[in-house]
Order: C-alpha cells, then sequence, then structure tokens
C-alpha cells in the first residue's frame, strides 16, 4: 500500500486533567498514550499533519458547575492540569488547537478551538487539502465525538482508532452511544495497528 498523502491525525484531549490523578478523570485514560505515539510517530515521518487540541478553559465559564455547567472545574489556562500528558509525544511541528475559551459555550469539538495564529482547524486541513482525518483521544461520548461529526459535517472521511479512545460515561453506555452515533454518520472504525498498515505502509 502507498503511503497516503490526503490524510490527518487529530489527537483530542490527551491532557493531565482527563488522565487518572487529574480533576476530571476518564477511567484509564492513560492507556492510549502509548498507541498515540506510535501513530503521531507514523503521520510525522511520512509529512503529513498531526493536530491536537485541548481544552482551555479561563477560570471562569457556563462550563463549569459553580457556574451552571456539569463540570467540576479542569484544564483552566496556564494550570498543570490543562497540559498534555507528560508521557504523549507530540511530533515536532505539531499544530495545537485550543477550544472552550469562550465562557458562554462548551466548546467540546475540536472544530470550535482555534491555533495560535487564530486558523480554525477547519481550515487548516482545507489548506493542507486533508480529506481524511484520523481521530484519537479523551473522551469518546464528549469531545471525541463532537468532533468526529463535525468533521463529517466538513465533509472529511473519518476514521476513529479503537483502541486509542476511553469515554467518561457519566451515563453507562454513553460511550456506545457515541460509538453508534458516529457509525450512522458514516465514520470507519479501526485500531492504530491498522492504521499504521493503512498510512504508513509503503509499496
Amino acid at each position: 500500500m502507498t503511503r497516503k498523502k490526503d490524510a490527518a491525525l487529530l489527537l483530542v484531549d490527551v491532557q493531565i486533567d482527563f488522565c487518572p490523578g487529574g480533576a476530571l478523570p476518564v477511567p484509564d485514560g492513560d492507556r492510549i498514550v502509548a498507541p498515540l505515539n506510535r501513530v503521531a510517530a507514523c503521520f510525522a515521518a511520512g509529512g503529513l499533519a498531526v493536530v491536537a487540541s485541548r481544552d482551555w478553559h479561563p477560570p471562569v465559564t457556563r462550563h463549569f458547575s459553580g457556574y451552571g455547567g456539569i463540570w467540576p472545574p479542569h484544564c483552566v489556562q496556564g494550570s498543570p492540569g490543562a497540559a498534555f500528558h507528560p508521557a504523549l509525544h507530540l511530533p515536532e511541528g505539531s499544530l495545537v488547537i485550543s477550544k472552550g475559551s469562550d465562557p458562554d459555550s462548551d466548546s467540546y469539538s475540536a472544530f470550535d478551538g482555534r491555533s495560535t495564529d487564530g486558523s480554525s482547524l477547519k481550515g487548516i486541513l482545507a489548506a493542507r487539502q486533508v480529506r481524511q482525518l484520523y481521530v484519537a483521544g479523551l473522551a469518546t461520548d464528549y469531545c471525541v465525538r463532537s468532533s468526529v461529526l463535525d468533521a463529517r459535517k466538513a465533509g472529511l472521511e473519518v476514521t476513529v482508532l479503537t483502541d486509542a479512545i476511553a469515554g467518561v460515561d457519566i451515563v453507562a453506555g454513553d460511550s456506545e452511544k457515541a460509538l453508534e452515533e458516529m457509525g450512522q454518520a458514516g465514520v470507519i472504525f479501526c485500531t492504530t495497528d491498522e492504521a499504521l498498515r493503512q498510512v504508513c505502509s509503503e509499496s
């Protein structure tokens, strides 16, 4: 199989606060870091875009329970918990998308965020002529789901890496419902090993 040229990788919110010991931990959320490092290195070696989104909330936001939301404070701008997981190795040149900065919006989707120069994710991918987006990260039932569905609305082919996502499941079954919704939207599912073969193999 030839190396793909129109693919990109989106890593959703692999931040300290969403991993065990953080302010809003996804159960076993850190188990996805090792497969993510492998696939991110593969994409970068092929000259493909690697994008990492992050929650980047102000201290006062309606997203938080103290101000009308449902979540405890997490990923506050500049706080230790907002940093990417220390074991996550983002390749040099990776793009960071910050979302959740608007105090009046939940902004679950990476497509709601902006890069440091103000570019939107949709614009970044379009400029690179990306047609296929591989997605992994946290949490399956919230930010991964929203990002994936927005990617489909943007006309992208989307593949979710099933062994590199994890859900918070506030209500039992939320992650399964999210996966079903993604599937109904035309999303493809594969493992990181399958993605490595699809994207990084050379004829």
